[in-house]
């Protein structure tokens, strides 16, 4: 398990037609308020605030093909101009489990990141892809 202290950070918030958005300074938009992007929106902040991950490499909600089917993912950061850290972000009542790690494993058929990461805002879990095999982190690595 891996533990977060998320940085403060001045969030933009307003109402709109009754429903509260975010703005997301990686997508420079206003976003829809959800339990799952507030998550998202604290770890955004966490890597580049604590851990100096550099936000300009850094690509939030993107689209991807999974065969077929057309997905999104939460969170990839990107190294020497490859996708190194997959993250997928949950809602904080939404547990960490087998499905979580399935979906993804799913988007790392794709994008062959080093890093796989899932959180729900609680609870943070990571792995290293080291020959094929999982192992786990007990911390963020260092973006050198």
């Amino acid at each position: 398990m891996i533990v977060l202290q998320y940085p403060s950070y001045p969030f933009k918030i307003k109402a709109l037609h009754g429903k509260d958005q975010i703005f997301d300074p990686f997508r420079k938009t206003w976003v829809l308020l959800t339990p799952e992007e507030w998550v998202r929106q604290n770890l955004l902040q966490y890597l580049v605030q604590n851990l100096h991950y550099p936000s300009s490499l850094i690509a939030v909600e993107k689209e991807i093909k999974l065969g077929e089917l057309s997905k999104r993912f939460d969170i990839v950061v990107y190294k020497n101009e490859l996708p190194w850290m997959i993250i997928e972000c949950k809602e904080a009542k939404v547990r960490l489990n087998e499905k979580t790690m399935e979906q993804i494993l799913q988007y790392q058929q794709v994008l062959t990141a080093q890093y796989l990461i899932i959180s729900n805002g609680h609870e943070t879990m990571g792995a290293k892809i080291e020959s094929g095999k999982l192992q786990a982190l007990q911390n963020f690595p260092e973006y050198l």
